[in-house]
């Protein structure tokens, strides 16, 4: 039989609080990188699988560095879940089982740079892909899209897209490991 002492309301306010924010912020984190992920994944297996003989974006390394960001995407989801199992140990009414600031603050900065890394293969993608568009454009005559030219661009706008939802993903770890890192330093 375990006394008051060992009851999770004995947890001090500031280990409740983090424990709180992690399991939110890992969840949120979590479902959503998931779902932009699988997204964008079926997106760049669409465009290529099934498009790729009209594509130019895989050239210049676009969607070598978008399908990269996609792969460090799922590491990141895997570390938003463990957000959850880390709140879950600070829950934990052991003190000696709960895990430190330090460690706390390690895993969220390790998540941080995850994404960050991400973020920064999403964005040279971007970059290589919007030139290849922009060459494309030239080459047809005029910066606007053409309808009738429309189908020489369409696998490029999904790629385009694809890699616009791994960014975001990514922007939404980066954000909620901001108000991890807050809230484990309050």
């Amino acid at each position: 039989m375990s006394n008051s002492s060992d009851s999770p309301s004995s947890l001090p306010p500031t280990v409740k609080q983090v424990a709180k924010a992690l399991r939110l912020g890992g969840w949120i984190c979590f479902w959503v990188q998931l779902v932009l992920g699988i997204v964008s994944g079926i997106i760049f297996l669409f465009a290529v699988g099934l498009l790729g003989q009209k594509t130019q974006a895989g050239t210049g390394g676009g969607l070598f560095f978008a399908v990269c960001g996609l792969l460090v995407l799922g590491f990141s989801i895997f570390l938003s879940f463990r957000y959850t199992r880390l709140a879950r140990q600070l829950g934990s009414p052991t003190p000696a089982l709960r895990p430190s600031r330090v460690d706390t603050t390690q895993q969220v900065k390790r998540t941080l740079i995850t994404n960050l890394v991400g973020m920064t293969l999403a964005l040279l993608a971007a970059e290589a892909i919007g030139g290849i568009l922009l060459g494309k454009s030239l080459v047809s005559g005029s910066f606007m899209f053409n309808p009738t030219e429309l189908e020489e661009f369409t696998v490029d706008i999904f790629i385009v897209l694809g890699n616009t939802h791994i960014i975001v993903a990514h922007f939404v770890g980066i954000v909620v490991g901001l108000f991890l890192l807050d809230r484990v330093h309050k």
